[in-house]
C-alpha cells in the first residue's frame, strides 16, 4: 500500500494564519499542472511498484484547479502508477468553489472524497481569518455537497479564534454534527512567524491568541464529540464508526507516499525528500530533472521518535511490542522506563501492549511525546 499527495499552490487570497507554500495567483497554474504530470513520470520508481490506495489533492487551493487539469493529473497517475479501484481520492476545496457544475466535474475526475475549508460557520470568525467565503456559503456548499451525493466528507474547523467564543464553538459543532457530517477535522489557531496574521498582531492590528481559550475549547470539543458518538481517532480528528480519513491514517501509520508539485514531501520507509518552493524553482527543477532538492536518511532513532509521535496522536497508541521488534532492546527498555510516570498520573494507559493517552493525557500530546524520544547526537 502507499499513497501520492499532490500539491496545487494556488489560492484567491492568502489567509490571514496560513503558512503553506501558495501563491494567490493562477497565472502559472497550466505550467505547473503539466510539471506535476512530468514530475509523476520521472518519479514512478519511488514507491517500487506499490498500489496506490490513496491520492490527496491538497494545496494551496486545488479547488481551483481547471476541470480539464484535474482530469489530466487523475490520468496520468494512472498511466505510471497501479492504481487500486477502491482507492480514495480527496479533494481539498474551498466553499466558495462549490457550486453544482463544479461537483459535476470533480465526480467525472473521480474525486470520491472532499475535505472542506469550511474554519467557522461565524462571519465574525471567518472575518478575522480573512477567508474568501462567509456563514451562509459555508452551509449551502455542505448541502450542495450531499445533494451530488459526496457522502464522504469532511470539514476543517478552527478554534482558539480571539472572535470565537465558547458558545459560538459549541455552536460551530453542533452545526456540522446537525448537516450530518461523518468526518470534522479540528485544529487550534497557531500563529505561524512571518504570516500575515503574526504581523497583525505585533503591530496591534488584530486581536493575540490566548492559548488557555484554545486549550477549554479543545476540552469541550473533545467532551461534545464523544456525546455526539464520534471516535477521537487522532489527536485533531474526529469520525463516525467507519469513516476514517484513509490518507491521513496511512501518514500516521507510516505508510510511504509520494509528494508532487512545489515544497510537496515524500517518504518511503527510509528516508524523507522534498521539492523546493517558489514556482519558478520547481518549474527549472523539472526541466533539469533537479529534484528533490534535498533529501535525509533516516537514522534508527529518527524512525523512533517518528514512530512515537505519530502513534501516540492516534487512538491505536504505540506498541511496546513492536517497538522491540522494530527498534531493538535499548528503545524498548527506553518506553517503558519514561512512560511509568505519565502511567502513574493516569496521562496515558496500557491495555495489554498498546499505550495511548487518556482524555487528560492528549492536551499535553506533544509535551508526552517529546518526552519519551530518545536524543541523538
Amino acid at each position: 500500500m502507499a499513497g501520492i499527495y499532490i500539491h496545487i499552490p494556488f489560492c484567491r487570497q492568502k489567509c490571514h494564519y496560513c503558512n503553506f507554500f501558495s501563491v494567490a495567483s493562477r497565472k502559472e497554474m497550466p505550467a505547473v499542472v503539466h510539471a506535476i504530470c512530468r514530475e509523476a513520470e520521472l518519479q514512478q520508481s519511488y514507491l517500487e511498484g506499490k498500489t496506490i490506495e490513496t491520492i490527496y489533492f491538497g494545496g494551496g487551493t486545488p479547488s481551483m484547479l481547471e476541470p480539464e487539469f484535474l482530469a489530466l493529473l487523475m490520468e496520468t497517475i494512472r498511466r505510471f502508477y497501479t492504481v487500486h479501484e477502491q482507492t480514495e481520492i480527496t479533494l481539498e476545496a474551498n466553499p466558495d468553489d462549490i457550486s453544482e457544475q463544479s461537483l459535476h466535474g470533480w465526480k467525472k475526475s473521480g474525486i470520491n472524497r472532499l475535505s472542506i475549508g469550511i474554519q467557522s460557520f461565524r462571519n465574525e470568525d471567518l472575518l478575522y481569518l480573512n477567508r474568501v467565503h462567509n456563514a451562509e456559503k459555508a452551509r449551502q456548499c455542505l448541502t450542495l455537497a450531499r445533494d451530488a451525493g459526496f457522502d464522504n466528507l469532511t470539514l476543517d474547523l478552527i478554534f482558539g479564534i480571539p472572535t470565537l467564543s465558547d458558545e459560538g464553538w459549541i455552536e460551530n459543532i453542533n452545526t456540522a454534527c446537525e448537516m450530518g457530517i461523518p468526518h470534522i477535522s479540528a485544529y487550534a489557531l497557531t500563529i505561524e512567524p512571518k504570516t500575515a496574521l503574526d504581523l497583525m498582531i505585533r503591530k496591534g492590528k488584530a486581536a493575540p491568541v490566548d492559548e488557555y481559550n484554545s486549550a477549554r475549547q479543545f476540552e469541550l470539543l473533545m467532551k461534545t464529540m464523544e456525546e455526539k458518538g464520534f471516535l477521537h481517532y487522532e489527536i485533531s480528528n474526529y469520525c463516525r464508526p467507519g469513516h476514517f480519513a484513509s490518507h491521513n491514517t496511512a501518514y500516521w501509520q507510516g505508510t510511504p507516499y509520494l509528494g508532487l508539485g512545489p515544497s510537496a514531501h515524500s517518504y518511503n520507509g527510509q528516508s524523507r525528500q522534498w521539492n523546493v518552493s517558489g514556482i519558478k524553482r520547481y518549474l527549472d527543477a523539472i526541466v533539469n530533472k533537479s529534484f528533490p532538492e534535498d533529501c535525509e536518511e533516516l537514522t534508527t532513532g529518527q524512525k523512533y521518535n517518528e514512530y512515537i509521535m505519530t502513534g501516540l496522536r492516534t487512538m491505536w497508541g504505540c506498541s511496546s511490542s513492536e517497538i522491540l521488534l522494530k527498534f531493538g532492546r535499548e528503545y524498548y527498555d527506553l518506553f517503558s522506563s519514561n512512560t511509568e510516570a505519565w502511567l502513574a498520573i493516569k496521562y496515558m494507559e496500557c491495555n495489554g501492549d498498546q499505550y495511548t493517552l487518556t482524555f487528560k493525557g492528549k492536551m499535553l500530546a506533544d509535551r508526552i511525546a517529546s518526552d519519551l524520544f530518545i536524543g541523538e547526537d
